[in-house]
């Protein structure tokens, strides 16, 4: 499989935006508003709603790869179906053509191919530009995940928590949510995670924190969460394993390197909190000692 054929078509949007047209510009950024239903209507109704003529819509889906529109359309029927597949869809269809491999064969070879994808995709200023908000001693980090992605939010929690002061984990509960939001100020920034099928409660949060002032950074899927239109930053990783699980491995790489890119900006604060943390350790004997 060909770098293009394993792109969706928001990555082949974006990484050839720079080579579109004005109008093709305005067609791919109005596709991108409302991914992806906006590009399912008739291709009559899909340039009215972009300002541009048909022609225009045809020769955009030729530029990213596709033999025409219908093919684009298709993509995007098949990406949509995939961002709504539950557990038993999702093994069933990987199980179908399941190579006579073993397992962790199978499943690192996919998870390999998710993280070199996923790095072609993401930009280096992108995560340095995360990498200095989560620094801006001035702003307050708040941290939410979904029914599955809460424990990232919660290891990301508990690492930027010893790095730095000012750190919030938000219940997994979302009845409270409206409670965490009353305390986020202008500049505060909201670390999200949120992938298929999108969950509400996330999507809304992250309209209510940015209606705030607040800077969302959001961690999401290939096809991207809804609550991406909300977000300052986005990381777009691969998820898809051969199980009825998605897999959270790129995005834990991800989370790791920002942990690690902060904790070096601020070493400083952060080797006087461990230390102290340590002696805290010590007074309440929860680690084992040898000697």
């Amino acid at each position: 499989m060909n770098r293009e054929e394993g792109q969706t078509v928001a990555e082949r949007i974006r990484a050839r935006f720079d080579d579109l047209t004005r109008a093709e510009r305005q067609l791919a950024n109005t596709i991108l508003e409302n991914y992806p239903v906006s590009g399912l209507g008739s291709i009559t109704t899909v340039a009215e709603a972009s300002g541009v003529s048909t022609p225009t819509v045809a020769r955009m889906a030729k530029k990213l790869g596709f033999g025409g529109f219908p093919d684009l359309q298709g993509a995007l029927r098949g990406e949509l179906e995939a961002t709504i597949s539950s557990p038993i869809s999702k093994h069933d269809r990987w199980a179908e053509n399941a190579p006579d491999t073993h397992i962790l064969n199978r499943f690192a070879d996919v998870v390999m191919d998710n993280m070199r994808q996923s790095l072609r995709n993401i930009g280096t200023e992108t995560f340095d530009s995360v990498a200095r908000l989560l620094t801006d001693p001035d702003r307050t980090i708040h941290t939410v995940g979904g029914r599955i992605s809460r424990s990232l939010a919660d290891y990301f929690y508990t690492h930027m928590q010893v790095i730095r002061g000012g750190v919030t984990l938000v219940a997994p509960n979302s009845n409270t949510w409206p409670h965490y939001v009353l305390n986020m100020k202008p500049g505060d920034v909201l670390v999200a995670f949120d992938v298929r099928r999108y969950e509400h409660d996330i999507i809304r949060l992250a309209e209510m924190a940015t209606g705030r002032g607040v800077d969302v950074v959001l961690f999401t899927d290939q096809w991207g969460s809804p609550a991406a239109k909300y977000a300052k930053h986005a990381f777009r990783a691969r998820i898809e394993a051969p199980s009825a699980w998605d897999s959270s491995a790129v995005t834990l790489f991800l989370l790791e390197a920002l942990i690690a890119a902060v904790q070096n900006a601020m070493w400083s604060e952060t080797h006087t909190r461990m230390k102290d943390l340590e002696e805290l350790f010590d007074q309440t004997k929860l680690f084992r000692k040898f000697v």
